[in-house]
């Protein structure tokens, strides 16, 4: 028996249930397509904000280790060693205050 006799004898399916499988693999298929969709809208609605550019140097105090650094509209803040936070001006880099922190 060859391969092709084999096939002839194979039952076929019944109409009705070829059409349900056809029905299924296009539900499948738009549901997949409706997922890249709905991912694809979410990604282009929320894009990621830009970073604020740091500045590019910074004037500690002598002996001074920044601990972190935090941004506002027109001034930068670093926290150093030491328990200070320092205050400077975005435009022009001068220190506005400095602030001790208790323990």
């Amino acid at each position: 028996m060859t391969r092709t006799d084999e096939k002839e004898d194979a039952p076929t399916l019944p109409r009705s249930v070829r059409l349900l499988q056809g029905l299924v693999v296009v539900l499948t298929l738009t549901m997949i397509g409706g997922i890249i969709t709905v991912v694809a809208v979410v990604v282009a609605r929320f894009p990621v904000p830009p970073t604020p550019a740091l500045p590019e140097t910074l004037a500690l105090p002598e002996g001074a280790r920044m601990i972190a650094l935090t941004q506002g509209r027109d001034w930068y803040a670093v926290v150093i060693e030491g328990d200070a936070i320092l205050i400077f001006d975005r435009a022009t880099g001068a220190l506005r205050q400095r602030v001790e922190i208790a323990r």
